[in-house]
């Protein structure tokens, strides 16, 4: 089973990092290059404790569903989404936030099973692995940009 884990400091204060971190607008455009779109559950604003969202994306050249929940909140510190359902066997994407010297630490650990046994095994490590680890990377990059740059976190926490 792979874990996934990035972190990165973001020069913005936690609470704007973690309002960002749980967007489902930003999520949209930070996967805009698979055509992710909240099909269902909330599909826009900021997602809480108990809510479920279900995106619909091109992955590989395979239109999918996947519908995760809420299932950890402990604000602006922690949140955790894991899947409903979807194409993998599972997953648990932890969210992890600490102010540090008036910036913000995060830490992803993304932890997900691929199904199919041996053969979504060797999919992981043929390129299922990096491709998860290069939608975080860039989700990731997408968050410190509107969290570092206040006319873009006020566009998408408007209505907060």
């Amino acid at each position: 089973m792979p874990v996934i884990k990035i972190e990165m400091v973001i020069n913005a204060p936690i609470e704007v990092v973690f309002d960002l971190s749980r967007s489902i607008d930003l999520h949209t455009i930070s996967t805009a290059h698979t055509g992710e779109q909240a099909v269902a559950g909330k599909t826009s604003g900021l997602i809480g404790m108990g809510e479920t969202v279900t995106w619909k994306a091109k992955h590989f050249g395979i239109t999918q569903l996947l519908t995760s929940k809420i299932t950890g909140f402990d604000a602006p510190f922690y949140f955790a989404d894991e899947m409903v359902s979807g194409a993998f066997k599972g997953f648990k994407h932890e969210h992890i936030l600490k102010e540090q010297n008036g910036m913000t630490a995060v830490t992803d650990i993304f932890n997900y099973q691929s199904p199919y046994g041996l053969v979504g095994h060797l999919a992981d490590v043929l390129f299922l692995e990096k491709y998860m680890k290069e939608l975080l990377l860039k989700r990731n990059e997408i968050i410190r940009e509107y969290a570092e740059d206040a006319e873009k976190t006020q566009s998408i926490l408007k209505f907060k």
